[in-house]
């Protein structure tokens, strides 16, 4: 049938049954966005990516047997069209190198707002990073510094 357009498939991985039941409600109410799968372990969220192809995956960063920095690095390599979302508690500078590093390219703090989550979400599904606003002073300062730095001569010592 013409006009129908495919669901969005969400994997979420948290070790938390509430999380993930509240983020699966949220995300779940969004009219063309599906539950592909659940994960409880780093593991089983690389193993569920593998074998359901998702959209998006959905990642803790602290999750039994695999972190989430891991857990992605993994998903990256098998699935490579999955967009990769951490969602965590946890927030560093070094982490949000980190993370970026393992191929997510969106980042929300469980502190944030549940738009937030949704609006990272929808732009994910259009393949366009989003990152919370601390993270993404860090992610725009990265890209800056890793540009060759020309001297003007103006100032040059």
């Amino acid at each position: 049938m013409e006009g129908f357009l495919k669901p969005l498939r969400i994997l979420v991985a948290d070790d938390h049954q509430l999380f993930r039941n509240g983020v699966r409600a949220l995300l779940q109410s969004h009219v063309g966005w599906e539950i592909c799968g659940e994960a409880s372990t780093g593991c089983e969220a690389v193993a569920k990516a593998k074998e359901l192809t998702p959209d998006i995956v959905i990642l803790d960063l602290s999750m039994p047997d695999l972190d989430g920095a891991d857990a992605a690095r993994k998903i990256q390599v098998a699935s490579k069209n999955t967009e990769i979302l951490i969602l965590s508690v946890h927030y560093s500078d070094q982490l949000i190198r980190e993370i970026v590093d393992a191929g997510a390219r969106g980042y929300v703090l469980k502190s944030d707002s549940d738009r937030d989550l949704l609006v990272a979400v929808e732009a994910l599904a259009r393949h366009k990073p989003f990152f919370t606003s601390k993270a993404t002073e860090v992610v725009q300062s990265e890209t800056i510094s890793s540009r060759p730095i020309r001297k003007n001569k103006q100032f040059a010592s």
